[in-house]
């Protein structure tokens, strides 16, 4: 379903992989004017899910289609801003509405059902196809239907890209302004590992819409509220390190969220200062969630594969940015989390630095 570049867009940009334009057709040729999409992600979505989401539905509302927003969690405050342009776009609130609106589900930022929080047992009811397009190595657990999934690529905005590109879609500023806030945001302001040449690229062509990088940084790192900083001061407090095997690791103070009056969007990033400790190969983020369950956010540095680990609980990811849910207690979970850290370590070559 090309879309006219008569608005005057550019129609140059970075090739896509043969295996990705195979892919990104087979879920392109589903996708008809009149259809009721549902645009999903995982719970606590981050920038590459919402960045995606929302260039998604500039891009279907464009083309005829009508996309929801509808998320198993609220949308985070932090990335409202990318709704700008997109009036009643954003429906989570009644998600489990739209999904028996729906004629086709599209999950992205993630492959596994279980990520879905209640949404999950709505979609698998339905019975009709479930499209997904992720970048995080995974075996799936989602209903059939279309795929464009590919660890290769550095954030599921790369893979929204190279979808708009291999149907020959213009972006619309908006679209691009959402992408390459997915982008920057799961490189970590293209400071991770998993900034390669070909981001970049993509970051470069999505500039030419007519971005302010300023402005889009501004907006997603330079805006936060007083209660994070109160909250990441107070979690600092329980970093705990181990210098040898290179562990280290923060805990959520019970209730913290609360008595800084933040939601646990703020919590994204506060694992880096752990991961950013000299010696430190593994960093983990603990954090009590409601029903009995903890969450465990891992990072790694070198050739230490979170994903592997994560996988133990559960729980999946990249190779270096992984997570995880666990029952129980935090004692308990962070025992037993602990312990498969200190063998993942053991077993594992350490690189060449001295700990602090």
């Amino acid at each position: 379903m090309p879309d006219s570049p008569s608005d005057g867009a550019s129609r140059q940009g970075v090739t896509v992989p043969a295996a990705r334009r195979r892919a990104a057709r087979d879920l392109a040729d589903v996708l008809r004017p009149g259809m009721r999409v549902l645009l999903t992600t995982h719970v606590n979505a981050d920038g590459d899910g919402v960045g995606s989401q929302v260039a998604l539905w500039h891009v279907l509302h464009r083309l005829g289609l009508y996309p929801v927003i509808g998320n198993p969690t609220p949308y985070p405050e932090r990335y409202r801003f990318l709704l700008a342009g997109a009036d009643g776009a954003e429906q989570s609130g009644r998600a489990v509405r739209e999904i028996a609106r729906a004629d086709l589900i599209l999950v992205l930022d993630i492959s596994d059902l279980g990520r879905l929080g209640h949404l999950a047992s709505h979609i698998t009811a339905r019975h009709g196809p479930v499209a997904c397009i992720d970048h995080h190595q995974s075996n799936g657990s989602l209903p059939p239907g279309p795929r464009l999934v590919d660890p290769a690529a550095s954030a599921t905005g790369e893979l929204v890209y190279d979808l708009s590109r291999t149907a020959r879609w213009i972006l619309p500023p908006e679209a691009a302004r959402a992408l390459y806030v997915a982008l920057l945001s799961d490189t970590g302001g293209f400071r991770f590992s998993n900034t390669s040449p070909r981001a970049l690229q993509v970051a470069a062509h999505l500039l030419t819409h007519g971005l302010d990088p300023e402005a889009i940084y501004s907006a997603v790192y330079a805006g936060v509220p007083e209660g994070r900083v109160r909250l990441l001061g107070e979690a600092l407090e329980t970093l705990a390190v181990e210098v040898p095997p290179g562990l280290a690791w923060i805990t959520v103070p019970p209730g913290a969220l609360e008595r800084h009056g933040v939601s646990s969007d703020e919590l994204d990033g506060v694992v880096e200062f752990a991961r950013s400790i000299a010696g430190v190969r593994l960093a983990m983020l603990f954090r009590q969630l409601a029903g009995g369950k903890v969450k465990v956010s891992f990072r790694s540095v070198g050739d230490v594969d979170v994903a592997r680990l994560a996988e133990t609980f559960g729980g999946g990811g990249h190779k270096k940015a992984a997570g995880a849910s666990l029952d129980g207690t935090m004692a308990d979970a962070q025992a037993t989390v602990l312990a498969a850290a200190r063998k993942t370590l053991e077993s594992g070559p350490a690189p060449g630095v001295s700990a602090a």
